[in-house]
Formats: structure tokens, C-alpha cells, sequence
């Protein structure tokens, strides 16, 4: 596989193992606002979406108030469970790539300050030279958030690529001109990954590592 020089990584299903509380957070806010909750798929297919495409989504018919109050509930039982753990050997993966040289950033539905939080609880921030959170600007799959990465490291869009586990991923690489490499043990199933055009399929960790350092 080709080197490039920058790999952006998504963050949640992709580096970090929270999908699935990500998903129930998103079901027990919907059932304390009194409003349908979504089922597992639909819930694990909004995930790295910014909030406000997440509302439409799983919410279309709340007013003002009702989305606010489900953001609130949202955030309290995302708080409240423990720190979701990164994947096993993604802190390995991560510093060794980093240590052989690579460059290495976040494109991220998270907030800012969800991303910094993660940060500090992984010990993880010294590994990324840029991170860009939905907060920030364009959400994925808007090509804002890569295009900026890529205008902050100095990066032409053929020598970076992008690696997620959804499809909003992998239309946020397509649409900044971008390779992506899809990961299948994140949010988005297999069969809907297979739908866009990546230049690789990982499903594991260990593959990743291989795919991305040539191992």
C-alpha cells in the first residue's frame, strides 16, 4: 500500500471502543424525553455525525425544548458511564507509527471538549499533530473538516489518508479527494462500508497496523 504521509483517524469505533455506549446513551435519552427510541442499528448508524444531524435523525419531530432536554439526557448518561477503552493495541499501533515517523491526526464528530477529555483520559494527545472536532465547522460528511487538517499540516489530499468505521467517514474522504481505509469493528456494518470505495478493509486492529505500516 502506498506510504502517505498523514493518516487522520476517526475516534469514536475507530480508535476508541464506544460504540455501543454511545448507542445506549443515545436510546436512554430518547426513553427519558418520551420520544421513539431508536433501534441498535439506527442508533449505531448516527454515530460520528454532529449532534444536530444525530437530532434529525433519531428525533425529527421534537421542538426546540424537546432537543435540548435530549441533548441534556444525552450527556448525562454518555458522563456517566465509565471512559470507554481504546481498542487493544491502538496506543501501541498509534506511538509506533508516530515514532517511525508518520503524521498522524483526528477528524472527529466529538465535541471539543469530549475529544480533549479523551485525550487526557488515553494519554493519547502527544500522538496527533492536528485534531478537528464537529464543533469546529463543517460536520462530516461535509469535506471541511479534512480539508482543514490537511491546509493546518501542509499535506497534499494524495499523500493523506483517512481511516474510519462508518460511512460518513469514508464520504468525508471521498469528498476532500482522499483515500480512506474502512475498519469493520467499528459502528457501520461490513456490507453498508462495502458500499463506498475504500482502498482497504481492516477488520481488526492487527490488520490496520499491517495495512498501514506494510508489516
Amino acid at each position: 500500500m502506498h506510504r502517505y504521509e498523514l493518516i487522520v483517524f476517526d475516534w469514536d469505533g475507530t480508535l476508541m471502543d464506544s460504540t455501543a455506549l454511545i448507542a445506549a446513551s443515545l436510546q436512554s435519552a430518547c426513553r427519558d424525553v418520551g420520544t421513539p427510541v431508536p433501534s441498535d442499528g439506527d442508533a449505531r448508524f448516527v454515530i460520528g455525525l454532529n449532534m444536530a444531524d444525530i437530532l434529525k435523525h433519531v428525533a425529527p419531530g421534537l421542538d426546540e425544548a424537546g432537543l435540548q432536554r435530549l441533548i441534556e439526557r444525552y450527556r448525562y448518561h454518555f458522563l456517566a458511564a465509565e471512559q470507554s477503552p481504546l481498542f487493544e493495541g491502538i496506543p501501541e499501533l498509534l506511538r509506533a507509527l508516530r515514532d517511525g515517523g508518520r503524521r498522524l491526526a483526528v477528524a472527529t464528530g466529538k465535541s471539543r471538549r469530549g475529544l480533549d477529555r479523551a485525550l487526557e483520559a488515553t494519554g493519547l494527545a502527544d500522538c496527533f499533530e492536528a485534531t478537528r472536532c464537529a464543533d469546529e465547522g463543517f460536520a462530516k460528511p461535509h469535506p471541511g473538516m479534512l480539508l482543514a487538517l490537511l491546509d493546518r499540516t501542509g499535506v497534499e489530499a494524495g499523500q493523506a489518508v483517512m481511516v474510519g468505521d462508518t460511512t460518513h467517514d469514508l464520504d468525508l474522504a471521498a469528498n476532500a479527494g482522499v483515500d480512506a481505509i474502512a475498519v469493520l469493528y467499528g459502528a457501520h456494518p461490513p456490507e453498508l462500508l462495502d458500499t463506498r470505495g475504500a482502498v482497504a478493509r481492516c477488520a481488526s486492529v492487527q490488520e490496520l497496523g499491517r495495512c498501514l505500516t506494510g508489516a
